[in-house]
């Protein structure tokens, strides 16, 4: 994950690009983690888009930006709705614990062949 400095615009990655405020929750399965549950006017627009996106498993490479912090994950399916998790490097920078409601602005950022972590092409 490259965590990197405040982003001026978000705009220019896709054409859905989203403002939401959600929840963080802690998700305790074989691989516990740290999630933001989108709500459902932002689900239908990101699923709107999901086809043309997704790399397998129904995950969507997106863009994110919590606070002054901006990195790249993948949306991911649960319950009929998607989830966005949230490292530890992230929380620690952006002092967020469960429970805690945050802005988060997203933009869906297609890998094009790249690598997960962005840096090279997959194939």
């Amino acid at each position: 994950m490259a965590i990197g400095p405040s982003c001026p615009s978000l705009a220019s990655l896709t054409s859905v690009d989203l403002t939401f405020r959600a929840e963080l929750f802690e998700w305790r399965g074989p691989a516990p983690h740290h999630w933001l549950r989108l709500p459902p006017a932002a689900c239908e627009e990101i699923a709107a888009e999901a086809a043309e996106t997704t790399y397998g498993w129904g995950a969507i490479p997106v863009q994110v930006q919590v606070g002054d912090t901006l990195w790249e994950t993948s949306l991911l399916p649960r319950d009929g709705g998607f989830v966005l998790p949230v490292k530890q490097a992230v929380r620690t920078r952006e002092q967020i614990d469960l429970g805690d409601t945050v802005t988060v602005s997203l933009s869906v950022a297609p890998r094009h062949g790249r690598a997960a972590n962005g840096t090279g092409r997959t194939g």
